[in-house]
């Protein structure tokens, strides 16, 4: 292996960078391989188009002979965009996308050759179900799952093969992706979110969620990375003694881009701007080799489809440019991971966030409704907020130094809690006319200028408002954005729902003007869920004991965050919102239990391997070598050959201790993995997973990093964090 190792470093050293030309400006490019409503102009009749554009806007049906007519302009396009295949492209429960591409080509009952696309093949397929996760709704043996046309979201080009975004169902009916959910949390957010708007503005008619990602990554060398099994099968090191230099002195942090990375990076926004990714913002991380990539704001159904098309891209990309690209949350130990910040807002037809203030106070009680609304949502909810980014590769990076912690709180600003604190003294009932003017001119008038100071960040916190949005920061890398939004839309429709029968009952029973209506109800809100509200370092055992004493959970790992999935409050609410049935939710807990089982078993087999064939064995070779020195001291120095060779013999003893305790720690680990397969449910497998397989992970680690160190470079199998975090 160390020759395997010393031939990647050769490798790697020889590379440069790769040209990549630029041709034309990045509007040009932008959205060349879309069928966006610039191609349906060109190549749908006038009435298809119509119906597409109510079918995005209003969410109304298109018929069979619609959808005949937009599969033949679709058809026409990508035939010519040099297209020769389609696919259904979908988002199974496995976390990524999957896609079955078939020809346009096809044979007529008379043997002639034809390219061929109908309504039929746009609006449906029947896709292969039974090797997908299915959380117990369909059985191996039923192979038959439906993909369906999501015209939400606009079909596409890559390579050759036309890629029509859909949802994926069982036979029966029931989710088989994540698509789906979000489509009906997007629908519930928008019915509940115009309906309060429109105290504000009745000429609002929908609501859309916006989302604007943050993708953290890691570029390592393609020949570094493929030198290291535990990179290439689980994504991460499962071992590694720390570099003498890592990120302690800041200065890759938004420093100069390398060259390589640099072309990379232009290679993948010229690539994105053609399939309509907006992407805009891109530099360096905190830890070496470490880079972010962040778009403009979209809606947040395309923008969680733009999201897992970059990542197939990236990896594409990065490919050519000879990297790996690794998403994993925790690749490198003692250097930050890798997160997926998830910028979240409420637009509306009319154009206005309704989370950002406004310029007259009843546009900043709007404000205040949508905020305090999200706040209470979370607060009430923040147990199953947290369970929407569990994953076995997230729990390396939740409560890290560079990442949120485990207990969900909201950071909002000095300045904001000072404006919550004042409405928290509103007045039952009635407003006095002197009480409304003070609130409208010294506290809700007034919220604009206090936000244009309001710069202050809290950089740990899970859920913290950012001047119009909030930001969700413990998403790992890896995560499919839409579990995430999901729920977050999901809990925020249902306040919203609450907060309107509310308000209208205060208008209809105690004759309360709107305005009076709205500060009542916000007040209570802001009592209730003032728990919520953390401004302070949530890393300190300090948080912890002050969270207990909120009733705040603290699920700190991922079979403890998902059992929340299935309880009486969290089904009757998916319920009522009408996103996800009883019977979806246990799949969806059954399929997350599981891949989390699967990742850890992964990881332990994979360890084991290395600690077998390749640590023990280099770690027994350099002991031989040091056998074979002192063997030769003691036959020129005869009996005081101990004190000449006094270096090696501590040398050798270290080893053994740390060779006996590797193998002890080794097999005890394996023998705690076929106990845990033994279990008979998946919750008692994935807790010992968790509590009885993982914790040897560390232990483990921790002697084979002492080997490294005593190891002579030479003789050691694995490439080592200086290699791989610092070949450029």
């Amino acid at each position: 292996m160390s020759n395997t190792r010393f031939g990647a470093i050769a490798e790697s050293g020889k590379r440069t960078h790769r040209k990549v030309e630029e041709t034309g400006k990045r509007s040009q490019l932008f959205g060349q391989q879309v069928f966006n409503e610039e191609k349906m102009l060109q190549f749908l009749t006038k009435e298809a188009l119509e119906k597409v554009k109510s079918a995005i806007f209003q969410g109304t049906k298109i018929d069979r002979k619609i959808a005949d007519q937009v599969a033949e302009g679709m058809k026409a396009w990508a035939l010519s965009m040099g297209a020769t295949h389609y696919t259904h492209w979908f988002q199974p429960l496995t976390g990524s996308t999957a896609e079955k591409h078939d020809a346009f080509f096809d044979i007529l009952p008379d043997g002639r050759a034809m390219e061929k696309f109908g309504g039929a093949q746009l609006v449906q397929q029947e896709p292969d179900a039974s090797s997908f996760p299915s959380g117990g709704i369909r059985n191996t043996f039923e192979a038959r799952g439906y993909t369906a046309w999501d015209p939400t979201s606009p079909a596409f080009i890559y390579k050759t093969t036309l890629c029509i975004p859909t949802i994926f169902v069982a036979y029966t009916g029931e989710a088989l992706d994540n698509k789906a959910p979000l489509l009906r949390a997007l629908h519930a957010i928008d019915e509940a979110a115009t309906s309060v708007a429109q105290y504000f503005d009745k000429n609002v008619r929908k609501v859309h969620a916006t989302l604007g990602w943050e993708q953290e990554y890691f570029l390592i060398d393609k020949a570094l990375a493929k030198s290291r099994l535990d990179l290439v099968m689980t994504g991460r090191t499962l071992v590694g003694n720390a570099a003498a230099k890592g990120q302690q002195l800041d200065d890759h942090y938004f420093g100069v881009i390398p060259s390589r990375a640099l072309s990379f990076m232009s290679d993948l926004e010229k690539q994105c701007t053609k399939l309509g990714i907006p992407v805009k913002t891109r530099h360096n991380e905190v830890a070496p080799n470490q880079f972010e990539l962040a778009p403009v704001f979209e809606e947040a159904n395309l923008s969680v489809d733009h999201n897992l098309l970059l990542m197939d891209v990236m990896e594409e990309i990065a490919d050519q440019h000879e990297f790996t690209v690794l998403f994993h949350e925790k690749p490198f130990a003692g250097v930050n991971g890798s997160g997926k910040h998830n910028n979240w807002s409420l637009a509306t037809d009319t154009g206005v966030n309704l989370l950002s203030p406004g310029s007259t106070p009843m546009k900043n009680l709007q404000f205040l409704t949508f905020f305090v609304n999200t706040i209470k949502a979370v607060d009430t909810y923040e147990e199953l907020l947290r369970s929407s980014i569990a994953s076995a590769s997230n729990d390396y990076r939740l409560g890290a130094n560079e990442a949120p912690p485990a207990i969900l709180s909201i950071f909002i600003g000095k300045q904001l809690s000072d404006v919550l604190d004042e409405l928290e003294g509103v007045s039952q009932g009635k407003l006095s006319p002197q009480e409304k003017t003070e609130l409208k001119l010294n506290v809700v008038g007034k919220i604009p200028e206090i936000l244009l100071d309001n710069t202050d960040r809290n950089r740990t916190s899970p859920f913290a408002f950012t001047g119009n949005k909030f930001e969700m920061r413990g998403v790992g890398a890896k995560t499919n954005c839409a579990k995430p939004m999901t729920i977050l839309n999901t809990i925020v429709a249902k306040q919203l729902t609450d907060f309107k029968k509310e308000v209208d009952v205060l208008i209809d029973k105690k004759n309360l003007k709107k305005d009076e209506a709205v500060f009542n109800v916000l007040r209570e809100y802001i009592k209730t869920s003032k728990r919520i509200r953390f401004d302070g370092d949530g890393y300190g055992i300090e948080w912890q004991d002050e969270a207990r004493k909120r009733k705040l959970s603290n699920n700190k790992n991922t079979p403890e965050a998902l059992q929340v999935l299935t309880s009486k409050s969290s089904i009757a609410l998916f319920k009522e919102m009408d996103v996800l049935s009883e019977v979806e939710l246990k799949a969806h807990q059954e399929v997350e239990l599981d891949a989390y089982i699967l990742h850890v078993q992964i990881e332990g087999r994979v360890l084991s391997e290395m600690v077998y064939n390749h640590i023990i064995p280099a770690a027994v070779n350099y002991q031989n070598s040091l056998l074979t020195n002192v063997q030769g001291l003691k036959e020129i120095y005869g009996a005081v050959y101990n004190k000449v060779a006094e270096s090696q013999l501590n040398i050798l003893e270290q080893i053994g201790e740390h060779l006996a305790e590797i193998k002890k720690q080794t097999d005890e680990m394996t023998a705690a993995r076929r106990r845990a397969n033994g279990l008979s449910t998946i919750n008692k497998k994935a807790q010992a997973y968790c509590n009885d397989v993982r914790p040897y992970f560390e232990s483990i680690r921790e002697q084979s990093d002492k080997l490294e160190k005593l190891v002579s470079d030479e003789v050691w199998p694995f490439t080592k964090y200086r290699e791989l975090l610092f070949a450029k």
